[in-house]
């Protein structure tokens, strides 16, 4: 083997089958491409699940050399990129493998181009806009064809009158509470929501909560009513997939939890004439993974092997994943979507563009926002995707200092089981 020069980072990851358990070895930071690997094994090899291959790996047995010679004499897929040095380190889960430990076992190890950068999935794109791109993807792994607007190809169920009005209201600059309220009344189902989140123990309402009125002056206001209003019935007319990857975060709960966290952020900032508005920043947080719903709803089959795909991927950024399997992202598509639904631009914007902290366009403080709530709760375990840094700059950017933001989150997790029964009521 050649010497590289430097210490390069693999993983090791563990798969299974009828037949057995293999082992697959690639660069740390590439994509495991399950569908390759199906392909020059003939073997429908699966990840195991991410709790269970921790537990495998941090085997008490596997510190020492039998436990060692045990797991080296699974079957080894190699990706030819691990074969070219003399020395690397493996990153978690693993078992604490050295290099010398595992040497021998790369000279028998089948090669098998299993791993993809993300320069290799941005070359294979389609070009276009967002639509274009959606288009593509839609007629490629569905039997669905194009029509003529594509909200009428993709079967979503259509706006209800109440969910319509509410749309107005949230794109009136105008609209208050005395527009707001008629239309809780009219809607028995939103009626009793709003009361049940004016009675949750999270917002704490001092006396009884005795009307609609009550619930939405007193209590909830303008902004929160018509925000979760929105939020739940966008949900609802999705269903949460049931084959989404294992141990995930529930997709209310991340919800509620981004929604409530972006906005203290948002207020935390000074107050300029450019400050996001906080109403505007929970819908948008609150709607954030929208796109996954869409997703789900659209690629029943293909869903699945994206989850399979997350699964396999925990250290890789979700919008490549999806790029990879499905050639369209939850922000491309739920971001259209929002839009062409003519909520405001900040919200599908935000959504759009949520993974770019260096973004600088229109709404990029929402951007931001978004950013920085999303990633701070990955660490907490309470949002999925990989754990990324966050920018130093992206704290002065927004006008806020990290110790502040620190308190903030230490301050919503200790509201965790209030934040609970509000998502479940959400839910329900």
């Amino acid at each position: 083997m050649e010497n590289s020069g430097e210490l390069q980072q693999f993983r090791l990851v563990l798969l299974h089958d009828a037949e057995g358990k293999v082992l697959a070895l690639l660069p740390a930071t590439s994509l495991l491409n399950l569908v390759a690997i199906w392909k020059q094994t003939g073997r429908q090899l699966q990840p195991i699940r991410g709790e269970d291959a921790r537990r495998y790996f941090g085997q008490d047995a596997l510190k020492y050399p039998e436990g060692q010679a045990k797991l080296l004499s699974l079957k080894l897929l190699v990706a030819p990129e691990c074969l070219n040095v003399d020395q690397f380190e493996l990153i978690e889960p693993h078992s604490g493998l050295s290099f010398a430990a595992i040497a021998e076992q790369l000279r028998a190890a089948d090669r098998c181009s299993l791993a993809l950068t993300t320069d290799e999935i941005d070359a294979n794109q389609p070009e276009g806009d967002d639509v274009a791109v959606i288009s593509r993807a839609v007629e490629r792994f569905t039997a669905l064809r194009v029509q003529q607007r594509l909200e009428d190809t993709l079967g979503l169920p259509s706006l209800s009158p109440t969910l319509k009005k509410i749309v107005e209201l949230r794109s009136d600059p105008e609209a208050g509470v005395s527009e707001l309220v008629p239309v809780v009344r009219l809607d028995p189902s939103l009626s009793a929501q709003v009361m049940s989140w004016a009675a949750s123990p999270y917002y704490a309402a001092p006396g009884d909560v005795s009307s609609i009125d009550d619930a939405v002056i007193r209590v909830l206001g303008f902004d929160l009513v018509i925000n979760m209003a929105l939020g739940t019935a966008m949900g609802k007319m999705l269903k949460v997939p049931e084959d989404g990857p294992r141990g995930a975060t529930p997709y209310w709960l991340q919800s509620v939890y981004n929604a409530s966290f972006a906005e203290q952020l948002c207020r935390a900032m000074p107050e300029t004439a450019d400050r996001p508005q906080p109403g505007l920043v929970y819908l948008a947080a609150l709607l954030h993974n929208f796109g996954y719903l869409v997703l789900a709803h659209l690629f029943p089959p293909h869903f699945a092997l994206l989850s399979r795909y997350i699964e396999a991927n925990p250290h890789f950024a979700l919008d490549y994943i999806e790029k990879q399997v499905l050639s369209v992202t939850r922000e491309q598509i739920g971001s259209w979507l929002l839009s062409s639904w003519d909520l405001p631009e900040s919200v599908s914007t935000a959504i759009r563009h949520q993974n770019e902290p260096d973004y600088s366009g229109d709404h990029a403080g929402y951007v931001k926002l978004l950013y920085l709530s999303n990633r701070l709760l990955r660490q907490q375990g309470l949002s999925d995707g990989p754990l990324d840094e966050v920018p130093a700059e992206l704290y002065a950017e927004l006008g806020l200092k990290a110790e502040d933001v620190a308190k903030l989150l230490r301050q919503l997790m200790r509201n965790d089981e209030d934040i609970k029964t509000l998502t479940k009521q959400l839910g329900d």
